[in-house]
């Protein structure tokens, strides 16, 4: 609408532009008011299991960050509700597997071909039998397979693309360790080549209660009509790689969900962001800015 697209034709559906504006927002409150402190505001490129999250933290952005504000707009709550700790993070870890065999005719010639299509199918259904985990929710999901060869041919080559999702990162980490032995046994049952690759990964993190708490406060003080203090997000984001760096080096971090109505869910054609939701954004993340000034909260004793 306002001709700045990047492509045409195609775009995220996040409400990603709605941030951008909320952030140059919280930046212009924030230079009129005394704020003690180093403000920083970080546009993340890249969302998601792309590797933006991962690169921030790389690039040393947050190396001397105690206190971080993550926001998203929308996640299923609608304009006027603001949830103060947005927590349920699932760790997550995309791979990709590439399965290699040997080509042959299908009629003339089947035994002397290795069958890597056949690999493939036998590994996608072993995946799903992969035994969950009692210390928490785990997932496991194909999305897309392909192989280019001929209807008549013994397939020479299969791609599949998947990922694996955990509670906690550590979960995850077993469920990423599972699904490669039961991909690298699919590929030995077949007599065929697999490789495995990682395309992309982030981690669980958890929102801290005293900018829980904080964020709260304000939302509540500045009017907002609904402020959940928490509540659970059930997906992924790699906003956890610079919430958990912050936390790891002693700091504070919590992930605010701004409710914005729209007329399709995140990731679908008809997604649109509600341009109210887009002040109670800039209040409440410019109140807690320059509170967060004033009182410098410090983690308690970190919630077990």
């Amino acid at each position: 609408r306002e001709g700045f697209r990047s492509e045409t034709g195609a775009m995220h559906a996040c409400g990603h532009d709605g941030h951008a504006a909320i952030g140059v927002g919280v930046l212009e409150r924030v230079q009129r008011r005394e704020f003690q402190g180093t403000f920083k505001l970080v546009l993340q490129p890249a969302e998601e299991v792309v590797g933006g999250g991962r690169a921030v933290v790389e690039g040393g952005h947050l190396d001397d960050v105690d206190h971080l504000l993550a926001v998203h707009l929308g996640l299923d709550h609608p304009t006027g509700e603001v949830v103060a700790g947005v927590g349920g993070f699932l760790a997550v870890s995309h791979f990709e597997a590439v399965y290699e065999g040997e080509p042959a005719h299908a009629g003339a010639h089947p035994a002397q071909g290795r069958n890597a299509v056949r690999a493939m199918a036998g590994a996608i259904g072993d995946l799903y039998g992969i035994a969950r985990h009692e210390d928490g929710a785990t997932r496991v999901n194909v999305g897309e397979v392909h192989s280019d060869n001929a209807t008549n041919i013994v397939a020479e080559k299969a791609t599949m693309m998947g990922e694996v999702r955990g509670e906690t990162t550590e979960l995850m980490e077993y469920m990423y360790e599972r699904a490669s032995t039961v991909l690298e046994g699919a590929a030995a049952t077949h007599d065929c080549e697999v490789t495995v690759g990682k395309s992309g990964e982030a981690p669980s993190a958890e929102s801290d209660g005293a900018l829980v708490d904080l964020v709260a406060d304000v939302a509540r003080e500045a009017g907002v009509d609904s402020v959940l203090d928490r509540a659970e997000l059930g997906g992924s984001e790699d906003a956890t790689y610079l919430m958990s760096h912050v936390q790891e080096r002693g700091g504070l971090a919590t992930y605010v969900g701004v409710g914005t109505d729209h007329p399709g869910g995140h990731h679908t054609a008809t997604f649109d962001v509600d341009e109210r939701s887009l002040p109670i954004g800039v209040d409440v993340l410019a109140g807690a800015v320059e509170r967060i000034g004033h009182e410098r909260p410090e983690r308690a004793e970190r919630e077990e």
